[in-house]
């Protein structure tokens, strides 16, 4: 894995505890917009490890559905997840009266570690172990 690749992942890590976080003291408009900035270096992270960047949120969601998505290596449920919560973060981020409610923001908490989980396994395949047998 690139180093900028585990750069991203462990930020995203932090931006979803952050976003933990944000939720726990109340602000959800907050948290939204941390773990929605988790997915993004999520993406960014899958894209950087194949020698794509992007300067723009709108290059990376595209980027990530062609690259990914497309191809059947990600669901298409992250593209969705990714997305949705771009804009749950406009909503949270600009508008006077965001109204999130803790269930919602619980829901994109558990969808952002779904996803960096599947982009860690992806980064990390399992290998086989092979096992000998000596007598």
């Amino acid at each position: 894995m690139k180093e900028q690749t585990a750069e991203l992942l462990t930020k995203a890590e932090r931006a979803i505890q952050s976003g933990e976080n944000t939720m726990n003291d109340g602000d959800f408009d907050f948290a939204v917009s941390r773990v929605y900035y988790a997915m993004f270096y999520i993406a960014s992270a899958l894209l950087a490890e194949k020698d794509l960047f992007f300067k723009k949120h709108g290059g990376v969601h595209g980027a990530f559905a062609q690259h990914f998505v497309k191809t059947g290596e990600f669901d298409s449920k992250y593209q969705k997840w990714l997305v949705t919560t771009f804009s749950q973060r406009i909503v949270g981020d600009y508008g006077v009266e965001a109204d999130f409610a803790l269930e919602d923001v619980q829901e994109i908490i558990n969808q952002a570690r779904e996803f960096l989980k599947a982009a860690q396994d992806y980064l990390n395949p399992k290998k086989t172990k092979t096992t000998s047998t000596s007598t």
